[in-house]
């Protein structure tokens, strides 16, 4: 009789383990679930397309950041030996907007995105930086210097500036009583306040350099000048709360503005362009910048950016709809050269660098220069090549189809400004929270900018 009693307990054992390994295995089954772009919504209104694209693409910054530091990886797929550990800096900056989004969709809640946000800040107390300025490229797990090329193992200016364009997002939305959104404040006007900016001028040059190491000193040698997508870097230079830490108004007009290819006025396609390379360059020069910068009304003695950000979109789609090369798959709705991967590696494409490769983040982080055409790109690359280009962290980096090539890869600095520019095209959020800074207004104004967003 007891043994008859033990035995069934057995079974019953036996057979709730079984149980339970059925269902941890259809869990797996389902978390290791391929995702397949074919079964992607169809008939959505452009309102929902533009939801689902920016959700898709958040997780990227969500589900794919590092799990130590909570900070953005370099890009989804392991070429060019770039590991597990690698974080960016700048990709970073995009993605703490792209949270900001999420958290302003109610993608996510507030308080989990504060808490993500703290734990980001509190690792970024710690990481190396060099007066005040990180790397390009941090360890996400220990905080310490990756090099992005052999003398590149120190400060980098223009990555740092686009984690500040983010982080003073963060401290402007975060405003709220709770203990997370207090110390998130807090702790980002540290970081804030520590930033050298005049260590950057080489001893009190009139120009800003892009880098320093302890191990190489200036050894790069790359005084930033214009036009580029550096403006941002000048922009928060003058908005430096630290006195002791400040630069001059000369900087930005004799640094700066002053180069072989900085003003230009020349038309391209019929189409006047105030500044920069002929033809406009690569089209992230209207991008990133311009994350929480806002181009609308904002002009200085050099140039409209408006007028500036519009027509070098234009500019680069004309090309693209002549399509002087003759590459597969150009036309209306289907352009964007800017920076990104390619068969060949990684290029900074442009109507004078043109290799047929399109990426998707040229036409979409343009929705608010160019909503009518952004769109029409938009449709083309989810309803006619989703199957090839739609992933589950949003479009893949680039294609081209006449060399029948499609990205495995996803970058950090090429998905966030597609979260970020679409939100400023329905909301302005972005836009609004950087411009309320009273530290960017009084920048803005020291170096001679006009904005419906300042006041002198």
């Amino acid at each position: 009789m007891l043994w008859d009693l033990r035995h069934l307990i057995y079974k019953s054992m036996k057979f709730s383990l079984l149980i339970l390994c059925i269902a941890c295995c259809l869990q797996i089954t389902m978390a290791q679930e391929v995702f397949d772009a074919n079964r992607r919504p169809k008939n959505l209104s452009d309102t929902a397309l533009l939801e689902l694209v920016q959700k898709q693409t958040f997780r990227y910054f969500w589900d794919f950041a590092h799990p130590v530091s909570g900070m953005s990886r370099e890009r989804s797929n392991k070429s060019f030996g770039y590991g597990d550990e690698v974080v960016t800096t700048g990709g970073t900056g995009f993605g703490i907007m792209s949270v900001i989004v999420a958290t302003e969709r109610k993608w996510i809640s507030r308080d989990t995105a504060a808490k993500f946000l703290l734990k980001m800040v509190n690792f970024l107390l710690k990481a190396d930086s060099y007066h005040g300025v990180f790397p390009h490229w941090l360890n996400g797990e220990t905080g310490k210097t990756i090099p992005f090329s052999r003398k590149d193992d120190g400060a980098d200016l223009v990555e740092t500036s686009y984690l500040f364009q983010g982080l003073l997002c963060a401290r402007q939305y975060f405003t709220g009583s709770s203990s997370a959104e207090r110390e998130l404040r807090n702790r980002i006007g540290w970081l804030w306040n520590d930033i050298e900016w005049n260590w950057f001028t080489k001893g009190g040059e009139e120009v800003l350099y892009w880098h320093w190491s302890p191990n190489n000193g200036w050894a790069m040698n790359f005084p930033v000048r214009g036009f580029n997508e550096c403006l941002i870097m000048y922009v928060l230079a003058a908005s430096c709360p630290n006195e002791r830490y400040s630069v001059p108004s000369s900087v930005y007009h004799r640094g700066w503005a002053q180069s072989d290819f900085f003003k230009n006025g020349k038309e391209f396609y019929g189409i006047r362009l105030p500044l920069g390379f002929d033809y406009g360059g690569p089209l992230f020069f209207s991008h990133y910048s311009f994350l929480g910068l806002n181009p609308k009304g904002l002009k200085d003695r050099y140039a409209d950016y408006w007028e500036q950000n519009r027509n070098h979109t234009l500019i680069n789609r004309e090309h693209c709809v002549r399509n002087p090369n003759n590459y597969k798959g150009y036309g209306a709705d289907c352009w964007g050269l800017t920076a990104s991967d390619t068969y060949s590696g990684y290029a900074a494409h442009s109507p004078t660098e043109d290799l047929g490769t399109i990426s998707p983040t040229a036409a979409l982080s343009a929705f608010p220069y160019t909503p009518e055409y952004s769109m029409q790109a938009l449709k083309h690359f989810y309803f006619n090549l989703g199957d090839k280009i739609w992933s589950e962290y949003g479009f893949i980096d680039a294609f081209n189809e006449t060399k029948n090539w499609y990205a495995k890869s996803h970058l950090a600095i090429d998905q966030g400004p597609i979260i970020v520019m679409i939100e400023n095209y329905r909301t302005g959020l972005l836009w609004n929270l950087f411009m309320s800074c009273e530290e960017v207004k009084k920048g803005l104004n020291k170096i001679g900018f006009q904005s419906p967003h300042i006041t002198r």
